[in-house]
């Protein structure tokens, strides 16, 4: 493989969603600005993008459009063109293709990646590259083995990596013919995605590929099975940003040294406190005496008083977890307070600015 193999490749970011399943983390924040690792999201994939030779990238945005720009600027910080282009209305995935097209400047033959802003992935991308020129396909994709593929969208291939058919969500045994699963990032043609309907929704899972496919174009299929998560739940979320610290999800992003925790500038963290298992400690974060954080994601100015234990969960930006409080796979919503000693498990999600009072919540779920 050449290292250049992808060099000078312009490459689209889809960043529209909503993330609805992803609040109360999304409710001031798009989903991939939510931090992961000490920085947001959409700073590992353009990283990893830049270190695979990308140099051109356009963001498909739409909700909360106006967060994007002024962190990422022109993104030259990291070595990137970036350009921002906002849908006014929901377009789905091929529809924002289409809408964003036109900033390219890439020939009618040439690759275009394409990611998807909810998925950390190890994925070679190079290797993708290579593989969609080397097989003369029109679009290719990265699948991934998966044990229980019943919630995504199955693509078999035949023994040349030839997609065969485009099977979404099966739930019978008789329909799950394979173990491999649209991974969410695409190598175009150039030309393919000016095929796309312009001005309305489009889905690429289930209109443009099968569409394609119908009329007998080449979709080949790279089984790429390194580290692959989609970020949709707020526990995958917490996972993927435990992973990234860890080191078991690659990204040059990572503001620090992999290890069991990581303490951005200006945090303040007891020395008897104990944080394990890739937590991430944000800026002006506190935590107090004798505090236990494991495989957690602090934001910036949030406060864990003395002998909380925090446990697979997430605290958002200025929220407060009051002293002898037990979180365990939990979200506590930017600016609010969760008063001491209340237990908090199995996927409870506390909103935005909401209060607890001291002691009013000994176990709930989200059922």
């Amino acid at each position: 493989m050449q290292v250049g193999a992808a060099a000078g490749t312009e490459a689209i970011l889809l960043v529209g969603g909503r993330g609805t399943r992803l609040r109360p983390l999304t409710v001031n924040t798009p989903k991939p600005m939510v931090p992961a690792a000490g920085v947001p999201f959409l700073t590992h994939q353009l990283a990893r993008a830049r270190a695979a030779g990308v140099e051109h990238v356009v963001m498909a945005t739409s909700y909360l459009a106006e967060v994007f720009e002024p962190y990422f600027g022109d993104g030259s910080r990291l070595g990137l063109h970036l350009e921002y282009v906002t849908e006014e209305e929901p377009l789905g995935t091929g529809g924002a293709l289409r809408n964003v097209a036109s900033r390219l400047s890439s020939a009618p033959g040439d690759p275009v990646l394409v990611f998807n802003g909810d998925i950390l992935t190890g994925l070679d991308i190079r290797a993708l590259v290579d593989t969609h020129t080397r097989s003369g396909a029109d679009v290719s994709l990265h699948l991934t083995r998966v044990d229980d593929p019943r919630a995504y969208g199955l693509v078999p291939t035949d023994a040349d990596g030839r997609v065969t058919a485009f099977l979404e969500k099966p739930q019978t045994p008789e329909e799950i013919v394979t173990d491999q699963i649209n991974a969410g990032a695409y190598v175009f043609d150039r030309a393919v995605l000016d095929t796309i309907p312009r001005g309305r929704p489009v889905s690429v899972e289930r209109e443009t590929f099968p569409g394609l496919l119908a009329e007998g174009a080449h979709l080949h299929g790279m089984v790429d099975s390194t580290y692959w998560l989609d970020l949709g739940t707020p526990q995958a979320f917490v996972r993927g940003s435990s992973d990234l610290v860890l080191g078991r999800a690659p990204s040059p992003a990572v503001p620090g040294r992999h290890g069991e925790s990581l303490v951005l500038e200006g945090a303040e963290v007891a020395v008897d406190a104990k944080l394990t298992g890739g937590t991430a400690v944000g800026a002006g974060a506190v935590v107090g005496h004798g505090a236990r954080v494991e495989g957690s994601t602090l934001l910036d100015g949030a406060i864990v008083e003395e002998g909380a234990r925090i446990r697979e969960s997430m605290v958002g930006a200025g929220a407060r977890v009051g002293a002898r409080a037990v979180l365990d796979g939990a979200v506590v919503g930017d600016g609010a307070v969760v008063g001491a000693d209340n237990e908090l498990r199995a996927g409870i999600r506390v909103w935005c600015g909401t209060e607890l009072a001291a002691g009013s919540v000994r176990f709930s779920s989200d059922q």
